[in-house]
């Protein structure tokens, strides 16, 4: 289990520098949704096919088809999240679009049967406690913007994203990612193609980062993520991966001089504490006398 927790925790942390590669990338939100797709799945099909790997999931078509929905909602969250990046910068954004795991933790226990473990509800509340401090006096100040709306919309096609992924329980592993960010970046194309038929040229001086973007935090990121998310508790990935807002955070503030308020620094303490208090007290709470829970 450990191994899945690393792997997890590290994928989360590569996306949680998402933010930060794509403000060098000088391309609209969905154009860099799309070359991050594509790059990222071209990038896991040739190291599946050279590892040997095959299309196991065509043997389970009901399976399949909760993956390839689950894409697609990758793909449109992802669009969404990209374009709160724009509007109301990296931190915020990325906070915002992890309302999504609040709506999971409320439905694990109806869709996957999960004993939902008190400390875990504890440190939700934090969480949400600490994501109000966060945002709560720019909507205080201006409502709820398209930007931040634009993160909220993200959230909740994350939370489809993480049901039907995992209702796709027989496609595991590197072949889970393939799927998965191949259906995305072709509901990204169809979405670019209706919209504006042709794809704008990289400028020069975002090639770089759109590589890194693609190869790295996509490609690898990806295989991480879905090779480690269905082997843990539903509310276990939700609550590991407010670790992804928490250092999209600081790394907006020390890269990109997104500046921290105190109240938005007590919300980040709330979001990493409650994170932390939820999952390990959680998985304490939900295993047998006398099992292991590392």
């Amino acid at each position: 289990m450990k191994r899945y927790y690393g792997k997890f925790i590290s994928s989360v942390l590569l996306f949680g520098s998402n933010g930060i590669v794509a403000s060098h990338i000088a391309l609209g939100s969905h154009e860099i949704v799309l070359w991050r797709t594509l790059i990222g799945s071209l990038f896991l099909l040739a190291v599946f096919m050279l590892a040997g790997g095959r299309f196991g999931g065509l043997r389970s078509r009901k399976h399949l088809a909760f993956l390839l929905l689950s894409g697609m909602a990758m793909g449109a969250s992802w669009m969404f999240l990209y374009e709160a990046y724009r509007r109301i910068g990296v931190g915020p954004a990325t906070l915002a679009y992890y309302c999504g795991p609040v709506i999971v933790m409320v439905l694990a226990p109806v869709i996957f049967r999960e004993k939902p473990a008190l400390s875990r509800i504890f440190g939700f509340g934090a969480v949400l406690l600490g994501m109000v401090l966060v945002n709560g006096n720019e909507v205080a100040r201006s409502g709820i913007s398209w930007g931040l709306a634009c993160g909220l919309l993200s959230a909740v096609l994350l939370a489809v994203l993480v049901i039907f992924n995992k209702m796709a329980a027989s496609i595991t592993g590197f072949e889970n990612a393939v799927w998965q960010l191949s259906a995305s970046f072709i509901t990204v194309a169809v979405f670019t193609a209706v919209r504006q038929g042709t794809v704008t040229a990289i400028p020069p001086g975002s090639l770089l980062p759109l590589l890194l973007l693609g190869f790295v935090n996509t490609g690898f990121g990806c295989y991480l993520y879905f090779s480690s998310m269905q082997s843990l508790p539903a509310q276990s990935v939700a609550i590991c991966g407010y670790l992804e807002p928490l250092s999209a955070l600081l790394l907006s503030a020390v890269l990109l001089g997104e500046r921290l308020t105190p109240v938005q620094m007590a919300g980040a303490a709330l979001i990493l504490g409650g994170a932390a208090f939820g999952e390990f007290f959680g998985r304490k709470e939900s295993a047998p006398t006398g099992t292991r829970t590392d």
